[in-house]
């Protein structure tokens, strides 16, 4: 069940987010592999969280698949969609760096396809919708074997989705085709929404994370950054496919690990660090800080100009405008516009009231814990 200290997941939001702001507002050359390590480890989070909660409503006495799967897209409506389509309106109206031409393809949560139908990274300004995409995608998707596929099914269908993942990326060095395709279809994220998966699954069941990975994710972290920090040498080279399969790979054990630790609670200035309060706001608006901050770095590069700092390049200048914009709108977003909203939820319960004839009552007391859990989870959402 949810757990009270599943506040410390609110700070590895905020890591993600923060890695993602790094990569696009300071790092050198304008990407960073970070940037790709906050988005992988937002998506673990998605898939432990997701199946957790959809698992939990399974679980109750008064569990019904139609009602929940009901409230389970209603509630993501309402979470996600307000904030992201202000924004493609903003931008339509504004036809910001001429995007207006896409939009439909935005606005269908298929801007994954647009950028790899097109091979381009144009119109740069919303090329990080396509992690949107890929979770609304799989929003739609998963619930659906969650809750319908037999139970003792699901485990071995998440390892198979996994799976199908890691084989995908092996079909790209065969191809010798380093197209954009390669990681934005769907199955170049299921292994890390699949990963986060299988650990609210395992845990569902009351088994924990394997002692091999409790005891080989920092080595195998290690590795990771000196695949990064190796030379990835000249393009065609022997090395080339390599680095970017162990790049992708790599870092999946020590991101659900990590993901683990924190849905347990960590202990000891670890676990006083991940629940400092301001990481833990940051964490709390991460949807609106990263739906937001290419926006506002294209209007801050527009207004050049009349701004002291240099921001039009990669840089302090940059981080420190864009940054402490994108972290102001998002901070009244979520105050003025997403958590009003929020409220809303309570009319769409995962789990509905069960009624006797000429009485009305609660479901049991234990389906009732499992429901408050899910509340309180969702909060976070």
């Amino acid at each position: 069940m949810a757990n009270a200290r599943d506040i410390q997941l609110d700070a590895l939001r905020a890591v993600a987010v923060t890695l993602v702001l790094y990569a696009h507002f300071l790092a050198p050359g304008g990407s960073s592999f970070l940037g790709h390590l906050g988005v992988r480890l937002f998506f673990v989070l998605s898939g432990f969280l997701i199946t957790r909660l959809l698992l939990d409503a399974r679980d109750t006495d008064a569990f019904a698949a139609g009602p929940a799967l009901r409230s389970f897209y209603a509630r993501r409506v309402i979470r996600i969609f307000p904030p992201y389509f202000a924004v493609l309106a903003l931008v339509w109206f504004t036809d910001l760096e001429q995007s207006r031409s896409s939009l439909a393809w935005h606005a269908l949560y298929l801007s994954n396809f647009w950028y790899a139908l097109r091979n381009d990274w144009n119109p740069w300004l919303l090329c990080h919708f396509w992690s949107l995409s890929i979770e609304e995608q799989f929003y739609l998707a998963w619930p659906l074997i969650v809750l319908l596929a037999p139970r003792r099914h699901i485990e071995a269908i998440t390892i198979g989705v996994i799976a199908f993942s890691l084989a995908y990326r092996f079909y790209w060095p065969i191809t010798a085709d380093p197209a954009l395709a390669r990681d934005l279809l769907p199955p170049a994220s299921m292994d890390a929404l699949g990963c986060g998966a299988l650990l609210a699954v395992r845990r569902a069941r009351g088994a924990d994370v394997p002692r091999w990975m409790r005891l080989g994710w920092p080595a195998l972290a290690a590795v990771f950054l000196l695949v990064v920090w190796s030379d990835p040498g000249p393009a065609d080279s022997a090395w080339e496919w390599p680095r970017w399969l162990l790049v992708q790979v790599l870092p999946l054990v020590p991101l659900a690990a990590i993901v683990a630790a924190c849905s347990t609670g960590l202990g000891g200035k670890l676990g006083k660090l991940a629940e400092l309060p301001p990481l833990l706001g940051l964490g709390r608006i991460s949807y609106g800080v990263y739906l937001y901050h290419p926006i506002l770095l294209a209007y801050a590069v527009k207004a050049q100009p009349w701004i002291p700092l240099n921001v039009s390049e990669q840089g302090p200048g940059r981080f420190l405008v864009a940054g402490a914009t994108t972290l102001i709108a998002a901070s009244l977003s979520w105050a003025l516009f997403e958590k009003p909203l929020n409220s809303l939820k309570r009319y769409f319960p995962y789990v509905q009231r069960a009624r006797t004839p000429g009485a009305t009552r609660w479901i049991s007391p234990a389906a009732a814990g499992s429901a408050l859990d899910l509340r309180h989870t969702e909060a976070r959402r």
